[in-house]
């Protein structure tokens, strides 16, 4: 099942590949967690594990660090293939049960063709032109290595220990995300509109790096934000491209809190507060 680490008390559960990463660059960011046993299990044999209903109640936080759900091989790179039944049940199931839940990086380009998908995590990078919230979307935009000041936004547990502002130098993206449904909690300083992207579709057709004749709306600069949905309380960090980025201090820091707030009471007492507070308005 992949690298495991057996000096810790509580159980972590990490989910990687569907996108090209570097393995033992990933596995130091958890090896210097505190706290966790860990496992590392890769799609897609992830999804079938999750889908089995073995993960119900067996650990304590879930990270996806995978892309699962976009084919890039065949005649139609980047094509859009649904989750089966059983894993959109069994998902559901951990989510309905309170399932501590991080996103990181190239998550959000997951399972493009399960709706809810994007509304669990936040939003959602297309490789290929989208429909989402019935709403046209061009493919996005994605740029490598972009040093930029990121912004601490909220006072919160994923934020705790970070100095006010501090600098990544990451793949950022530009894409739809839900403001909306989201506790925004750090923003970048750098500019989220096309001319400063390269357009996703080339990237997988044999041109990267191109920008030509593509436009998209100006995007979220927002970069790691905490949400709910069902009972589960979720974060999602947009950082974490390659091993410069997974060393930083700053960048493993927020992965280790997020790690730590999810698999919290409070994060599920705040779940609950925010769900109560949702019923009220609709009442």
């Amino acid at each position: 099942m992949g690298l495991i680490n057996h000096a810790a008390e509580r159980e972590l559960l990490v989910v990687a590949r569907g996108h090209p990463y570097e393995r033992d660059a990933l596995a130091a960011v958890f090896d210097a967690l505190e706290g966790y046993r860990w496992s590392l299990v890769e799609q897609p044999a992830a999804s079938l594990l999750i889908a089995s209903g073995a993960c119900l109640g067996r650990f304590d936080a879930i990270v996806f660090y995978d892309m699962p759900g976009v084919d890039f091989s065949g005649a139609e790179p980047g094509r859009a293939v649904p989750p089966s039944a059983e894993l959109v049940r069994a998902l559901q199931a951990l989510m309905d049960a309170g399932q501590g839940l991080v996103f990181l990086h190239h998550a959000l380009a997951a399972w493009p063709a399960w709706e809810e998908y994007a509304e669990i995590v936040g939003g959602r990078f297309h490789y290929r032109p989208a429909r989402l919230r019935g709403q046209d979307w061009p493919d996005s935009g994605y740029r490598h290595q972009v040093e930029h000041t990121v912004e601490v936004v909220a006072e919160h547990p994923v934020t705790a220990g970070l100095p006010p502002h501090f600098t990544l130098r990451d793949e950022l993206y530009l894409c739809p995300v839900f403001e909306d449904i989201v506790t925004p909690l750090l923003r970048s300083h750098h500019a989220f509109v096309d001319a400063n992207f390269h357009s996703a579709w080339p990237a997988i057709t044999g041109n990267p790096g191109s920008r030509e004749g593509w436009t998209h709306p100006e995007g979220s600069a927002l970069v790691g934000w905490a949400k709910h949905h069902r009972a589960s309380p979720i974060v999602y960090l947009q950082g974490g491209d390659d091993a410069t980025a997974l060393a930083d201090p700053h960048y493993r820091q927020l992965v280790h809190n997020a790690i730590h707030w999810v698999a919290s009471a409070d994060a599920r007492d705040w779940v609950r507060q925010r769900t109560s507070a949702e019923q009220e308005a609709h009442a």
